[in-house]
């Protein structure tokens, strides 16, 4: 029983940043991994990010390391995606998801937002 919003979208250019938030309800929330996906047009929904219950592991996609942070906050039902250096590659719905455990595959997660679009332009 775990739902999430997303919010932080909007038009950046190339270079730019921008920080993604996504807002839990539910009293199970830091019992949870929570991860970012993002689905562009046409594509899958892709992995991102993934950060565990208590913060201290996060893993990343190729695509993204050195750029992205995923950052929780338990405190506030929180969870965070800081972008840095954004390219237009990046250009996608952001999805925020919650599992029970840290993975990259989108059958492994029970609860997700309703997606916050991401433009990078140049």
């Amino acid at each position: 029983q775990v739902q999430l919003v997303e919010s932080g979208g909007g038009l950046v250019q190339a270079g730019g940043s921008l920080r993604l938030s996504c807002a839990a309800s539910g009293r199970t929330f830091s019992r949870s991994a929570m991860a970012w996906f993002r689905e562009a047009p046409g594509k899958e929904r892709d992995f991102v990010a993934v950060i565990n219950r208590s913060g201290g592991y996060t893993y990343y996609a190729d695509s993204v390391k050195g750029r992205f942070t995923i950052s929780r906050d338990n405190a506030k039902n929180t969870v965070s995606l800081q972008m840095n250096s954004l390219k237009l590659e990046d250009t996608a719905i952001y999805y925020c998801a919650a599992a029970s455990g840290t993975s990259v595959k989108r059958s492994d997660y029970d609860y997700w937002g309703q997606g916050t679009q991401v433009t990078v332009s140049s």
